[in-house]
């Protein structure tokens, strides 16, 4: 069936550029720069492809009214939150976290030697689901489906959220939403079928691809590059092929909420009404927010080591 489908079209390729982020940290912002808005990107808020080591890191701060993903790569990142929640996530690690009504929480490398590399993708809430109580989905590496059975055909996939090759990824997306990490060996072809006004785009990470278009022409993206794909009224396929062995890409999808969006660093409301209420909420430590203005988190301190 995907062979009668139209291919995606590219709308943009580019490279993000690297900005300062947390305290002493630079990232890639994929979502949420000039290059690509998260209005255009909806509903996407944010992409970050962060590379960071102590004492850099992302010491205590507030979240309210969308998601944060964190998806780890290679070395690890220590996580707390001002409700007692903790730990440690590792290479091909997942957090998907639901901060609703309120989340103060610190993120710090474990590392002053080994880089923490990964993702972190922010999702925007609709606004029934913005107030929720916050909640968790956490997977380790080994509970996340790897579809390797069509690995003599040079395609594996890691199904976090979405599908791929029949295989569902455990998350369950409040937001409709797919993200998978893919890997492509040389001349090994993937066909992905998009849903219909679906925003969508791919970022390569590892080695370079090359994207077939329904013009009939190809464009290539390498490392570190970003693709953003034109939004259809029907379903159509993204044909990526792998140009080098092993090489990673990113897939990241979802339906617009298109619902106004009104933020602030880290909230994400609808109007700039429930954004100054956020603000007082924040700081007097209610509706949600309870206990946040006498909470540390013990983890920024490794910062400091």
């Amino acid at each position: 069936m995907q062979g009668f489908l139209n291919k995606k079209t590219i709308m943009k390729i580019w490279k993000p550029k690297y900005q300062g982020e947390g305290k002493g940290a630079r990232v890639r912002r994929i979502i949420g720069s000039h290059a690509l808005n998260k209005k255009e990107m909806d509903p996407f808020l944010m992409l970050d492809h962060f590379n960071v080591k102590l004492p850099a890191g992302f010491p205590d701060h507030p979240h309210r009214g969308f998601e944060t993903v964190t998806y780890m790569i290679s070395g690890k990142i220590h996580h707390e939150d001002f409700r007692g929640h903790k730990g440690t996530i590792g290479p091909g690690d997942i957090q998907w976290m639901t901060a609703g009504k309120g989340i103060v929480h610190a993120e710090i490398p474990a590392s002053k030697t080994e880089a923490s590399i990964g993702f972190q993708l922010w999702i925007n809430l609709k606004k029934e689901d913005k107030m929720k109580e916050p909640a968790y989905q956490e997977y380790l590496k080994d509970d996340i489906p790897f579809v390797d059975k069509w690995k003599n055909e040079g395609v594996r996939a890691r199904v976090i959220a979405g599908e791929a090759f029949d295989v569902k990824g455990p998350i369950y997306t409040r937001t409709p939403a797919e993200f998978i990490d893919f890997e492509l060996d040389k001349d090994s072809v993937y066909q992905h079928t998009i849903p219909e006004k679906w925003n969508f785009l791919v970022y390569c990470f590892k080695g370079s691809f090359e994207i077939s278009q329904e013009d009939g022409e190809t464009k290539k993206i390498d490392s570190g590059t970003s693709a953003f794909m034109e939004v259809s009224d029907d379903d159509e396929i993204l044909e990526i092929k792998g140009l080098e062995e092993g090489s990673r890409f990113m897939l990241i999808a979802g339906l617009p909420l298109k619902e106004p969006i009104a933020s602030y660093g880290p909230f994400v409301m609808n109007t700039d009404d429930e954004i100054s209420d956020t603000i007082s909420d924040y700081q007097d430590s209610d509706n949600g927010f309870e206990g946040a203005d006498t909470w540390e988190s013990e983890i920024k301190d490794l910062m400091n080591q």
